[in-house]
């Protein structure tokens, strides 16, 4: 029988084939995770989706800054994955509201873990939503404060890793040769020790606009969302925030400088830069009630249709998830990751229908000072399941 090259040859198909399996490879070798090719791959100019219809259940996971341990307790605890961490929330809705990055060891294990459940939830009818928050963008500018070493030295290993599947590729000659990630930066940099160049090389590469991990994984977060009633954002946000440019365009412009299509500056101090950013912004945040806001908040909830709450991480909440402004403004950044206050996990629950949220986590053994005072639990419009209590060390 003759064999024909045809169009329709298995020949044809060898080197996509081959870069789907250097890509597999590269990730199982960075992550730990066998992540197949994503079969709907978003294409840079898809527009994010800003507002969601209210969801059965929703489940609000504050910053969780390179602690992966931390990342799943704050899961399990939800009942979202099982022991083995695979997906169980069914069609629950997950709202993580930014600070993935810096001050722990594992922030590209998170970034691959939460890639693989936004997978496996898809296939169950949930859905996981990403946020940006500052230290998402300080890091697509090149501000590495807060780095760890061992963060560092993971950046580091992606990067030998990444570079050593591209060679890979270049062994076909059907395949266009990828771009070099390292292309235009230095091999050194004032004030860092050379044991960490190779590192910060890796980490520039990575996450700068248009690099391999942020346009993979960065661009498709959202800067502020709104699902039902309840508006996320990782600061907060101001009435000029919502008039101009509005929630659309800003998650928009921020998305597209990420991808790298709007060059290398932050797109607007209005959302990344200032004080008053919504990356950035604490007015509503701080655990003394009454030095929030409220007027202001009332005000920026009033011009979003539906919205009664703003729901907030960023300023770390030493008594736990906690409320403002008659409940208005909700603070679920516990610092629950080691590299802030090693706090004790929790998330914020909201089920469709149910007048208030309440809080799931917290740690009910050993000598803890109970946080349960009546202001926190009824003054704030929050209330707890009966069979958790949320304490903190005495």
């Amino acid at each position: 029988m003759e064999v024909t090259n045809s169009h329709h040859s298995p020949c044809k198909q060898i080197p996509s084939l081959l870069s789907s399996f250097v890509d597999t490879f590269v990730d199982f070798t960075v992550s730990g995770l066998f992540l197949l090719p994503d079969p709907n791959p978003e294409t840079p100019s898809a527009p994010l989706q800003t507002r969601y219809p209210a969801a059965d259940r929703l489940i609000a996971v504050g910053d969780v800054h390179g602690d992966l341990e931390k990342t799943k307790q704050s899961l399990r605890i939800a009942g979202l994955i099982d022991d083995s961490d695979k997906w169980i929330g069914g069609s629950t809705m997950v709202v993580q509201i930014g600070d993935v990055l810096d001050r722990g060891n594992s922030e590209l294990k998170i970034l691959y873990f939460i890639e693989k459940l936004k997978r496996e939830a898809a296939r169950c009818g949930g859905t996981i939503i990403s946020m940006n928050g500052n230290h998402e963008i300080m890091n697509v500018e090149g501000d590495f404060r807060f780095v760890t070493p061992n963060g560092v030295k993971e950046f580091e290993n992606w990067a030998e890793w990444y570079q050593i599947g591209n060679e890979m590729k270049t062994l076909c000659q059907n395949l266009k040769n990828p771009k070099n990630p390292f292309e235009g930066i230095p091999m050194g940099f004032k004030n860092i020790k050379k044991e960490f160049s190779n590192g910060f090389r890796a980490r520039i590469a990575a996450l700068r606009p248009s690099g391999p991990i942020s346009t993979r994984f960065l661009s498709q977060n959202v800067t502020v969302v709104v699902v039902g009633e309840s508006v996320f954002v990782h600061g907060g946000l101001l009435p000029e925030h919502v008039a101009k440019p509005g929630l659309e365009k800003m998650n928009e412009e921020v998305r597209n400088w990420i991808n790298g299509s709007k060059g290398k500056e932050a797109p607007s101090p209005y959302y990344c830069r200032s004080r008053d950013a919504v990356v950035w912004l604490r007015r509503f945040s701080h655990e003394a009630a009454e030095m929030c806001d409220c007027s202001t908040l009332e005000h920026v909830l009033a011009t979003i249709p539906g919205a009664k709450r703003m729901i907030m991480g960023h300023t770390i909440q030493q008594v736990g998830i906690n409320g403002a402004c008659e409940g208005r403004a909700i603070r679920i950044d516990v610092g629950m990751s080691k590299g802030c206050i090693n706090g004790q996990p929790e998330v914020l629950e909201i089920i469709h229908g149910n007048p208030e949220p309440r809080i799931l986590g917290g740690n009910s053994s050993g000598e803890y000072k109970s946080v349960l005072t009546s202001q926190r639990r009824e003054g704030l419009g929050l209330v707890l399941p009966d069979h958790r209590e949320v304490r903190v060390k005495a």
